[in-house]
């Protein structure tokens, strides 16, 4: 608790609030542009917003956006002598793998929350659609905020190994994009990728790319199984590889 009470406090003046914001909310409006220049309702109504809207945003936006929060969750510890001070501390490797992974997770899911209320606004104010977003979507969204834990602990993971605030981000760019391309050629097998199964996740009742458009349990069993596994996996990895670094001159 101690290791992770002290991510939170460094939250207060982390710049990761304006990606949490200011993404999601972004991606909507873009999703929405072509519409409410034509005027008039989507012909799908919700479902059309949400898919403009997420659909997109699942494909690479959002692995970047937590590629991004990873990054600044550990830029301090690459500072001055920040790095030693972690290492020679008497926190528990894991406790720190875990807080640092939980934190950006955390992040992510109210990136998430804006994600909803945005979609939700949109539709209401943007377009006056009729009614409330369909609980399908809510879920999702649920459902999305939890899928991103493998990439939250995976690009900690990579944020802690590379000291540059830059790479970490290309790594996602660039394997979001081969996920994607995996994941219409080998389907469900692409999940073990943390990449690909978020972007499976955002797809969900889509009908788009590799999505049938439909959500049945047998959609939700092979991303729910490859999520546990990637995280123990990552949390393992990331606890060993930590423990064997040493301090810095």
């Amino acid at each position: 608790m101690g290791a992770f009470n002290a991510e939170l406090l460094k939250l207060k003046r982390s710049l990761s609030w304006p990606v949490v914001v200011l993404l999601p909310v972004s991606l909507v409006l873009m999703g929405a542009a072509t519409q409410l220049a034509q005027g008039g309702q989507p012909d799908d109504g919700w479902h059309t917003v949400w898919v403009q809207s997420v659909g997109f945003y699942g494909l690479f936006p959002l692995a970047t956006g937590i590629a991004i929060i990873g990054s600044l969750v550990w830029r301090c510890e690459h500072r001055g002598s920040n790095w030693n001070a972690l290492m020679s501390g008497p926190t528990p490797t894991l406790h720190i793998v875990v807080a640092k992974g939980l934190v950006i997770a955390g992040l992510t899911a109210i990136m998430q929350v804006v994600l909803l209320i945005s979609v939700i606004l949109m539709g209401k104010l943007g377009f006056g659609l009729p009614g409330m977003l369909p609980g399908q979507y809510v879920g999702i969204t649920v459902l999305l905020a939890l899928m991103a834990l493998p990439i939250a602990f995976l690009q900690s993971a990579l944020s802690m190994l590379i000291r540059s605030f830059a790479a970490p981000i290309a790594v996602a760019l660039v394997a979001s994009g081969i996920s994607v391309v995996a994941l219409n050629v080998v389907g469900d097998a692409a999940l073990a990728s943390p990449y690909a199964l978020v972007t499976r996740t955002a797809l969900l009742g889509t009908g788009t790319f590799s999505d049938p458009g439909s959500v049945t349990a047998g959609d939700l069993i092979p991303i729910l199984a490859a999520a546990v596994f990637l995280v123990l996996a990552l949390v393992v990895a990331s606890t060993v590889i930590l423990e064997r670094r040493d301090t810095r001159v």
